[in-house]
């Protein structure tokens, strides 16, 4: 078989649409499209008004590659807003939305396709996400983090899951034994989301409520209330520079984590919680805003200081 026809033979198999939302990756987003283009049928980079060179880098680089679909916002409409317009535009039965600090393995969209057909109950899978060094990164398995687990989790009462696994339940998957195959879980990361079209029509659209951070959870709730299932697999390895799009507004990003925080607790817990939980759950969630956020300030004005000296 020729390399051409081995390449045809590929796409044949891979009827997917990746989309990626891109705000300021920097060279990163061109890594990521490169590790994307011989594993899939198209490309969508939505550009949510990026003011670096990302896009210009990205696109001076694959200049003829057809396979390539760039769709600029004049403004930020955040992720889960970006990931819809990428869908709308999707001409794929399955959908891969990737973060573009993301770089996929060899053959890793391939695996998660194969686990994705294989199961007509799964609605979306996720893969193994790990850091450059190797390790698993949190996140890419997980359980949703409800009010009282995220209670335990903050208070450090996991450390009694030992004794008590039901009642002290750590929703950091990640820190337990890889599983040898292709695993259901509660949830898995928005950075690596491979998703059935269909499924998606039956959950309905990325929440664009959430500007970022949550919409992920958000998503991986409706699908199970659906019906559908969430897969991990263990054996498609993509690597996650994690952060790399947020480090230049930390304060800003935060904000909005902690904001998506309380969306998806009101939206999904509210009737199961008495109010007076949902009121400490509030005042946690704000306090840790409070703390993160005096910390990037402090160490902000540091570093301005230290500057200054120089």
């Amino acid at each position: 078989m020729t390399m051409a026809a081995e390449m045809d033979t590929l796409e044949a198999k891979l009827p997917v649409s990746v989309i990626v939302v891109n705000y300021n990756a920097g060279p990163l987003l061109a890594e990521c499209v490169h590790s994307a283009l011989s594993q899939t049928s198209e490309i969508l980079v939505v550009d949510n008004a990026s003011t670096d060179l990302s896009l210009e880098l990205c696109a001076q680089r694959f200049s003829n590659e057809a396979k390539l679909k760039i769709v600029r916002n004049s403004t930020n409409l955040g992720f889960a807003a970006a990931c819809n317009i990428g869908a709308s535009a999707a001409a794929e039965p399955y959908m891969l939305f990737l973060n573009p600090d993301c770089v996929l393995g060899a053959g890793s969209l391939e695996r998660m396709l194969e686990v994705l057909k294989r199961d007509p109950v799964a609605g979306m899978v996720g893969g193994w996400l790990v850091n450059a060094d190797g390790t698993e990164q949190e996140g890419g398995r997980r359980a949703v983090p409800t009010p009282w687990r995220a209670f335990v989790r903050a208070f450090g009462l996991y450390r009694f899951h030992r004794h008590w696994p039901r009642l002290f339940y750590d929703f950091h998957l990640h820190k337990q034994p890889l599983p040898p195959t292709p695993v259901e879980v509660e949830a898995i990361s928005g950075a690596l989301m491979l998703v059935r079209r269909a499924a998606m029509a039956d959950a309905g659209p990325w929440d664009k409520g959430y500007f970022l951070h949550c919409e992920d959870l958000d998503w991986c709730m409706r699908f199970q209330q659906k019906g559908w299932k969430i897969l991990f697999v263990p054996d498609a390895p993509v690597v996650h520079h994690k952060g790399t799009c947020s480090r230049s507004r930390p304060i800003f990003v935060e904000w909005h984590k902690h904001k998506g925080m309380m969306r998806f607790y009101r939206k999904f817990f509210r009737q199961e919680y008495p109010g007076a939980v949902m009121w400490l759950v509030a005042t946690g969630v704000w306090l840790r805003f409070g703390a993160v956020a005096s910390f990037h300030a402090i160490r902000n004005a540091g570093r301005r200081l230290g500057l200054g000296r120089k």
